[in-house]
C-alpha cells in the first residue's frame, strides 16, 4: 500500500514524455519536426508564410500566436536542433508579467504539452517587481513544457489502471516500476520546449525555444 502512495505521489510530480522511437518522434513547431538540415527548416518556414528579415537573411519574421516574432535556427553538425522565436516587441514590466502568464496558461491547457511541475511555480505574482529581481538578484523567468510523445496517453493509461487498482500482483508491480522508469528517464524527454523572459534597455520580451535535445551538443566535438 506505501508502494502504491509512493508511486501516485511520484507520478503526479514527474510525469514527463517519452518515447520508444528515436529521431521519428521529435519536437514539432507548426507541424515541422525540429530536425534536418538548416536550408530544409528554412524551406519549411518560408512554406508556412515566414519571410527572410532584410537585415539578416538568416532570421525570418512573421505571426505566431498573436505576436509579431523572428524565428532563427540553431543546428549543430548540420543537424537542426533548435528554433528560437523572440517576440519583437519590447514591452513594459506589467505589460510583461501578464505576457508570460498567459503563455503559461496557454501551454498547460494545451493538450499537446504536459508541465513537469506545478503550474503555479511559474506564474509571476501581480506584485513581484522582476527589474530588481532580474538585474539584482539576478533571477531567471522561464517555463518549461514537454510535447507529448507518441506513446504519452498510453503510458499514462496504463499508469493509471495500475496505480488506482486496490492491488497489485507481483507482476503489475515490476510493471508499473518499468512505466515510472520510462516516464522520469531523462534521456527520453528530448520533446522539450521551454521560454524566457529576456530584458534589453528596459524592456522586456519573451523568447520560445523549440529544442530537439537529440540533435544538441553532447560534447562529441571536445
Amino acid at each position: 500500500m506505501i508502494k502504491i502512495m509512493f508511486c501516485r505521489l511520484f507520478l503526479a510530480l514527474m510525469l514527463l514524455p517519452m518515447t520508444l522511437v528515436a529521431q521519428t518522434d521529435v519536437t514539432q513547431f507548426l507541424g515541422i519536426p525540429v530536425d534536418g538540415t538548416k536550408n530544409d527548416m528554412m524551406k519549411k518556414l518560408l512554406e508556412k508564410g515566414f519571410r527572410r528579415m532584410k537585415k539578416n537573411d538568416d532570421f525570418l519574421t512573421g505571426q505566431f500566436n498573436g505576436k509579431t516574432v523572428s524565428i532563427h535556427i540553431v543546428t549543430n553538425n548540420g543537424k537542426v536542433y533548435r528554433l528560437m522565436v523572440a517576440n519583437q516587441l519590447n514591452v513594459t514590466e506589467t505589460v510583461i508579467k501578464n505576457e508570460f502568464n498567459t503563455l503559461c496558461k496557454q501551454f498547460d491547457e494545451n493538450k499537446k504539452y504536459v508541465c513537469p511541475t506545478f503550474i503555479d511555480t511559474y506564474i509571476i505574482p501581480e506584485e513581484e517587481n522582476i527589474s530588481y529581481q532580474m538585474t539584482v538578484k539576478n533571477k531567471r523567468y522561464q517555463a518549461l513544457f514537454y510535447q507529448k510523445t507518441s506513446t504519452y496517453d498510453s503510458l499514462i493509461i496504463e499508469g493509471d489502471t495500475l496505480i488506482y487498482k486496490d492491488t497489485l500482483s507481483k507482476k503489475e508491480e515490476e510493471r508499473l516500476d518499468v512505466v515510472i522508469a520510462e516516464i522520469s528517464n531523462k534521456k527520453l524527454q528530448q520533446k522539450k520546449v521551454w521560454f524566457v523572459i529576456n530584458e534589453i534597455l528596459g524592456k522586456y520580451y519573451i523568447v520560445i525555444y523549440y529544442d530537439n535535445t537529440l540533435n544538441q551538443p553532447n560534447g562529441e566535438d571536445l
